[in-house]
Formats: C-alpha cells, sequence, structure tokens
C-alpha cells in the first residue's frame, strides 16, 4: 500500500493517522517532492475508476492560472489535463492512497481511507 500526501495537509496527517493506527504497512510518497510522472498518473486513475479531472484541484492558485475549470472535461483534453497534473503536482487531489488488491481510493474521509484498509493485507 501507498499514500501519496503533502504534509501540510490535515486530511494526509489524518489518513496516515488512521493507517497508523491500523497497524497498516505502507510507503509514503511525497508526491510533491517525488512527483509522478504521466504514466504514474494514468495508472492511478485506472486504480481509482477516475478521470483526472475528478482528482484535480481547480481552487488552487495554479489551476486558475492555467484556466483549468474551462477546459473540455472529455477523451480529447484528458492528456492534457494529465500533463497539467504531473507538471503542476499540486494540482492533484490528496491523499491517494493504492491498496493491495489494485485499486485505489482518494482518501479525504475516514471511511475511504478504511475502504483501502479492507482492501490491503498489511
Amino acid at each position: 500500500m501507498e499514500i501519496w500526501i503533502n504534509p501540510a495537509c490535515s486530511k494526509c496527517r489524518s489518513a496516515v493517522g488512521l493507517l497508523d493506527e491500523a497497524g497498516a504497512e505502507y510507503t509514503v510518497r511525497r508526491y510533491l517532492d517525488d512527483v509522478p510522472d504521466e504514466d504514474e498518473i494514468r495508472a492511478v486513475l485506472g486504480r481509482l475508476g477516475l478521470e483526472p479531472w475528478d482528482i484535480t484541484r481547480t481552487g488552487e492558485a495554479e489551476a486558475k492560472e492555467l484556466g483549468v475549470k474551462d477546459w473540455p472535461r472529455d477523451a480529447a483534453a484528458r492528456d492534457r489535463w494529465i500533463a497539467a497534473l504531473a507538471g503542476h503536482p499540486k494540482l492533484i487531489q490528496r491523499p491517494i492512497i493504492t491498496a493491495d488488491d489494485g485499486t485505489a481510493v482518494v482518501g479525504r474521509t475516514d471511511e475511504a481511507v478504511r475502504e483501502a484498509l479492507s482492501r490491503s493485507d498489511g
């Protein structure tokens, strides 16, 4: 299990706390320092069952500068969104937890974190 976090984020700290309480084995990825490339973002989107615009923090200053709210949300624009996430990792919703069963969740609630735990062995 891996969790993508920003240590300054309260929801990330809460998710890590829940994983620790459960005794889960996991790897922390500080995705602002260890930025996922486009292929890694595509892979996590597949595990999440979401599109890139579903995990984009459109309220961030960088999102406003890029004008992402006005970008089309369709298959033709998908690569543009993924490139924006790889180029501007602050735009990636957090925390993202990849479970051992090949799925992933955006762990913004305790319930989502518990869901990831239920899908993992350790």
